[in-house]
């Protein structure tokens, strides 16, 4: 089995229930951490994450400036916690990689979860998403279909 510690934002969350499939996020991340902002911007019941507010107010409220609370929170907590972060804004993954913080997008994790076995297939998974509005760049999904071998 993979464990992935790592810190969760809400799109991904958000994308993954709505298409029935938390699973491969609680399949592959572990141990996993929500912000309180990122807690209240999904409204699931996660019971495999633990949630955690950032103790660095101040890198928050830096970070705020330039992406939304739930970001900024996750980006802080990966920061303190020395873990990955599970994003898929553009503007927010910059800014987690410029502080050094490992990032994975949604697509990354299906792709890990394909790699480990907990899914088939990512193809179906990425029609699924678009389908509900989850927004996936073509250029995107042709690669990760690439490196999945579909």
């Amino acid at each position: 089995m993979v464990s992935i510690p790592a810190v969760l934002d809400s799109t991904c969350l958000i994308g993954l229930d709505n298409i029935g499939r938390l699973d491969v996020a609680e399949g592959l991340l572990s141990p996993a951490f929500l912000p309180p902002e990122v807690s209240k911007e999904v409204d699931i019941v996660i019971p495999w994450a633990t949630v955690v507010a950032p103790s660095e107010r101040v890198l928050v409220a830096a970070l705020q400036i330039m992406v939304d609370a739930g970001e900024a929170e996750a980006i802080a907590l990966a920061v303190e916690k020395g873990v990955r972060v599970i994003l898929d804004d553009r503007k927010a993954r910059s800014v987690a990689s410029r502080l050094g913080v490992p990032v994975t997008g949604t697509v990354g994790l299906l792709l890990k979860a394909k790699q480990a076995g907990l899914v088939t297939a990512i193809k179906p998974l990425l029609a699924a998403l678009a389908a509900n509005q989850f927004h996936i760049s073509q250029e995107l999904v042709t690669e990760a279909l690439r490196l999945a071998g579909e």
